[in-house]
Formats: structure tokens, C-alpha cells, sequence
């Protein structure tokens, strides 16, 4: 099936049209017992064909567009995430906005006829909500480790999530990688050591958390990617749709749990002005744009890419920091933001070689 998929996603990136396989980028989906028929009259030549990885059949534009996007809304909206909660710190309420503006965005597409909805089985409709239960576990995680641990060692630890992707890759797909792509991990996680390297702190519980994060984090990645390119072969629009609302929902429960609604409820402090409202509503939106372009973009440029991105943005935000908030680093920092960066275009240049090489 993969192979297939590779085929489709090779005729869409060079621009012609095929009115069985342009479902992807248009949304309209194939039923699912259309997919299967497909899949089952496909079986046979599967099996006598290498698998293609669906990121090394899309054009080299397409997939520097959706990264540029990625990094470009993804810095915008972590950028106003920490100006939003410095004026109210209530992380939970902050993401429950981010997924129900996601929900509502996608029922808007889809009420517009911009995508159709596949007809999921109730096992694929349980996967979905896996799914969802996933990442509202992975932020709380991520939230509660934060507590115990330092911010450095915490992104210390974060930046081994491309290496900690390889590894799932391995042992769930048996997927391996040149020797080049393992070798251009060390630039990028020393790189990121030395751009974040403060005080390092941590309790036994904290790194436990920490890790898992980490570990969760990847599963997270790696299976946003499988529902996109795997069997479902779902587009980003309908996984965000469908995963969001339940997210939304787990999100706001974790909120009511750890207090957060009663802490807002009994505040003195006059905080929902109309600048704060308006911030609060644009913060939203822009997290609906970065939900569909990173979904898309792990699709297109696969889940390691996007995890190396994560060490790339770290770097930039640092620099953000120095140029629009003065903050102060020093030459260890600096230099680290070298190394990283030398160690993202060299596994960018490996990436290109493997798909000249696929080509």
C-alpha cells in the first residue's frame, strides 16, 4: 500500500492531475471499503516493489514551503503563547482554546466542501481516539516535568527526539537510515546542549517524566505521520477534525482538574480586557494555521524531518529572544547555535542525496 502511496504522491508533487489519485490534495476521500477493495487488488504487486517513504516522492519545493510555513507559525505562535501567559498563566485553558479554534476551523472547511469525510471502521475510529487521548497526555507530561526540572535540561532532553524517532521507526516499521542521517544527530543535539547549557537541574522524578515526555513526544510524531501515509492514508484536515473536538474536551477537564477554572473563576485581577481578548483570538487562529501546516508537513517531509525541526526552532527562538527581547547569551550558547545549524543543513543535504538517490 505504501508504494502505492508514494506513486500518488510522485504524480501530485510534479502537477498532473489524475482524477483517482488528486484526492489527497483536494480532500475528497475515497470510502474506506473503496480503500480496501484498492488495497487487496494492489496486495500482489506490493510485494515484489521497495516501499518508497511518501517524503522522498515530494517535490523539493513543496516540501521548503510547508517547512517555511511550519517555522514561520510555529515561532509566531510560541512567541505569543509566552506573551499570553506571563498576563494569565493558565496553560491548560491556553491549549484547550488552541484545539477547539482546530475543531471549529475544520467543521467551518468542512461545511464549505473542502474536504469529505472517509467512513472509518469502529477499530480505525478508536485508533483516532488513541490519538487524541496521546497528545493531551503528552502535553501534560511535558507541563508536570517542567515543574521538576530546570528549562535547560529540559530542552536538553527534548532535543533528542529525532534520535528517539529513529529508534520507534526501527522497532515498530523496521525503517533504517543512511549512515550520514545517524552521523548529522550529534552536531544537532550537541549543538542544542550548547545553545540551551544553564543551569541544569533535576529530581529522579522530574527526568523520569522528562523522558517520557521525550518518548511521547516521538510516538506522537511517528503516528500523526502513520495515519497520513499508513493504511488510513487520512489527510490532515480530517485527522485534526477528528482528533481535536475529544482533545479539546481532555483538555478542558485537565484544566477543571488541576484548578485552573476555579483559579480563574475567584481572580480579583481585571484580565480579559479587549487587547487580551483580541490576543487571545488571534493566538487562536494562528494555532488552527500551525495545526494543519505541521500535520502537513510531517506528511510531506516525514516525522524525523519535523523532530529535527523542533532542534532548528529551538535555536531560532533563542535568537528571537536576543533581537526582540535582549536577552543575553553566552559565547557556549552562541556557539551551539552554530553547531546546530551546521548539524540541520548537513541532514539536509543528506535527506536531498537520499532522494536524488530514490528518484
Amino acid at each position: 500500500m505504501e508504494a502505492k502511496e508514494a506513486k500518488r504522491s510522485s504524480i501530485d508533487s510534479e502537477g498532473r492531475p489524475d482524477m483517482e489519485s488528486q484526492t489527497e490534495e483536494n480532500h475528497e476521500l475515497l470510502d474506506k471499503d473503496e480503500r480496501d477493495v484498492e488495497a487487496l487488488a494492489s496486495a500482489s504487486a506490493e510485494s515484489t516493489t521497495n516501499a518508497t517513504p511518501l517524503e522522498y516522492t515530494v517535490s523539493t519545493t513543496k516540501k521548503l514551503t510547508y517547512l517555511g510555513l511550519y517555522f514561520l507559525l510555529n515561532l509566531s505562535v510560541t512567541l505569543s503563547n509566552k506573551a499570553l501567559l506571563r498576563i494569565a498563566s493558565y496553560p491548560w485553558l491556553l491549549t484547550f482554546s488552541h484545539t477547539f479554534a482546530t475543531s471549529i476551523g475544520c467543521t467551518i472547511l468542512l461545511l464549505s466542501g473542502q474536504m469529505k469525510l472517509s467512513k472509518l471502521t469502529p477499530r480505525e475510529n478508536l485508533i483516532l481516539v488513541a490519538f487524541s487521548t496521546l497528545f493531551t497526555v503528552n502535553v501534560a507530561i511535558s507541563n508536570v516535568s517542567l515543574a521538576l526540572v530546570s528549562v535547560p535540561f529540559h530542552q536538553v532532553m527534548r532535543s533528542t527526539c529525532p534520535v528517539m524517532t529513529i529508534v520507534i521507526h526501527r522497532l515498530a516499521y523496521g525503517r533504517t537510515y543512511d549512515r550520514e542521517t545517524y552521523m548529522s544527530m550529534a552536531p544537532l543535539i550537541f549543538g542544542v546542549g550548547l545553545a540551551t547549557f544553564g543551569d541544569y537541574y533535576f529530581t529522579a522524578m522530574g527526568f523520569t517524566l522528562t523522558l517520557l515526555g521525550v518518548v511521547l513526544a516521538s510516538v506522537k510524531t511517528v503516528a500523526t505521520n502513520r495515519l497520513m501515509t499508513g493504511s488510513l492514508k487520512l489527510p490532515a484536515m480530517e485527522v485534526l477534525f477528528r482528533m481535536c473536538p475529544l482533545a479539546a474536551i481532555q483538555c478542558l477537564s485537565y484544566a477543571a482538574g488541576s484548578g485552573e477554572i476555579s483559579k480563574l473563576r475567584n481572580s480579583t485581577e481585571v484580565i480579559f480586557t479587549t487587547g487580551f481578548l483580541v490576543a487571545i483570538v488571534g493566538n487562536a487562529a494562528m494555532a488552527f494555521g500551525l495545526n494543519l501546516v505541521s500535520f502537513q508537513t510531517n506528511k510531506v517531509a516525514g516525522a524525523l524531518t519535523i523532530s529535527v525541526c523542533g532542534n532548528v526552532k529551538q535555536c531560532l527562538t533563542i535568537l528571537l529572544g536576543i533581537v526582540l527581547f535582549n536577552v543575553r547569551v553566552g559565547v557556549v550558547n552562541g556557539f551551539g547555535m552554530i553547531v546546530a545549524s551546521a548539524g540541520a543543513a548537513y541532514y539536509s543535504k543528506v535527506e536531498l542525496d537520499r532522494k536524488k538517490a530514490t528518484a
